[in-house]
C-alpha cells in the first residue's frame, strides 16, 4: 500500500492505495504547532481505525503547502510506517512542462491536480481548487500548464464577511436557499457564498474558454467542489480525489 498526503492550509488529507485504488481517505485539521509525534499518533490511530495492517504500507508521497509542517509530516510517517516519504517539489519528476515565469513558485498542490487532469481527461482543461483559496489552473491541449488564477476561498470569504461586519452572524452554507432573493439574514448570506460563487465560478469558466477554446474540460476538486459546482451553469466535472490521485502517479514515476 501507498499512503499519500496532501497537505492543505484548513486540511490534511491522507489517502491508503491498493493498487490504483483508494482504499481508504480520512482528514485531519492543519495544526502548524503540532509536533512529528502527535502527528505520528493521529496517523497510527487513522490507519488502525481502517484496519491497516502498518506493515502492508511500503511508500508514502506528501504534497504540502504549509511548509512547517512538511518536515514534521514525514518524520511522523517514518514513525509510523519505517519508510521515507517523497515530498512534491524540486528534485521529484512530475513530467509537466510548467510555463509560468518561475516554476519553482508553483505550488505542490496544484502540480499534483494537474498531472492527475492531463492523465483523466481530454485537454485544453481547467482545474478549479475549491479549498482555503480558489484556484483556477490551465492547461493547454498540449498538456502545457499555462498559469493560474487565485482568489479567496469560500470559507475564508464568509469568515472575513461576519468578522467585518458586526451584524452578521458565523454561518454554515450546507444546505442553499430557495430562492437567490433572501428573505432573513442567514439565507441571504447563503445566497450571496453560494450563488455568488457559483456565478463566479461560471463567469470565470467563460474567460478561460475565451482563451484555451470552447472545447475546454473543465474539472472541479478541493473541500467546498461539492457544495458549489451543483449550482453553476457551466459543465464542470467533480472529482474529489484528484490531487490524491496525482500523488499516486507522481509517487510511481519517482520510484519504478
Amino acid at each position: 500500500m501507498i499512503l499519500t498526503v496532501d497537505v492543505g492550509n484548513t486540511n490534511i488529507v491522507l489517502a491508503l492505495f491498493d493498487g490504483q485504488k483508494i482504499t481508504a481517505v480520512s482528514r485531519i485539521s492543519t495544526v502548524r504547532d503540532r509536533m512529528a509525534d502527535e502527528y505520528a499518533v493521529l496517523i497510527r490511530n487513522i490507519a488502525l481505525l481502517h484496519g491497516v495492517d502498518l506493515s502492508m504500507v511500503t511508500g508514502a508521497i506528501i504534497s504540502s503547502v504549509v511548509p512547517p509542517l512538511t518536515s514534521q509530516i514525514r518524520r511522523a510517517i517514518k514513525r509510523v510506517f519505517g519508510v521515507h516519504a517523497l515530498t512534491v517539489g524540486p528534485g521529484l519528476k512530475t513530467g509537466l512542462n510548467i510555463k509560468i515565469d518561475d516554476p519553482s513558485q508553483l505550488g505542490s498542490d496544484l502540480v499534483c491536480g494537474s498531472v492527475a487532469a492531463i492523465e483523466k481527461y481530454p485537454l485544453p482543461c481547467v482545474v478549479i481548487d475549491l479549498g482555503t483559496a480558489t484556484k483556477f489552473s490551465a492547461i493547454d491541449k498540449n498538456g502545457a500548464f499555462l498559469g493560474v488564477s487565485i482568489s479567496p476561498g469560500i470559507k475564508l470569504s464568509l469568515d472575513a464577511l461576519s468578522q467585518g461586519a458586526a451584524q452578521l452572524p458565523h454561518i454554515n452554507f450546507d444546505l442553499a436557499p430557495k430562492s437567490v432573493i433572501g428573505t432573513n439574514t442567514i439565507d441571504s448570506m447563503r445566497s450571496g457564498i453560494i450563488f455568488g460563487s457559483a456565478s463566479m465560478i461560471d463567469g470565470m469558466v467563460e474567460r478561460f474558454k475565451s482563451e484555451l477554446g470552447d472545447d475546454l474540460t473543465v474539472v472541479a476538486t478541493g473541500g467546498f467542489a461539492e457544495d458549489i459546482v451543483p449550482h453553476c451553469r457551466s459543465k464542470i466535472l467533480c472529482d474529489r480525489d484528484l490531487i490524491l490521485e496525482g500523488l499516486y502517479t507522481l509517487y510511481n514515476k519517482n520510484t519504478k
